[in-house]
């Protein structure tokens, strides 16, 4: 449970991160996503999970 807890709390540190250091580029980037089709969303998001568990894997010795 502390390692599920320590990954939420990187992931506030991240976006906080992005909050504070580059906002106007976060709206941008925010007023952009509507105009997405939502396969190129979906398929962006689903790549990035991938990515994330293949990290993990790496990390913990897989």
């Amino acid at each position: 449970m502390s390692d599920f807890l320590t990954g939420i709390a990187f992931f506030l540190i991240i976006e906080g991160l992005v909050y504070a250091l580059a906002p106007s580029a976060l709206k941008r980037m925010a007023a952009l996503l509507p105009q997405m089709p939502e396969g190129q969303l979906r398929t962006s998001g689903l790549a990035a999970v991938a990515f994330g568990v293949l990290m993990v894997w790496f990390i913990r010795g897989g």
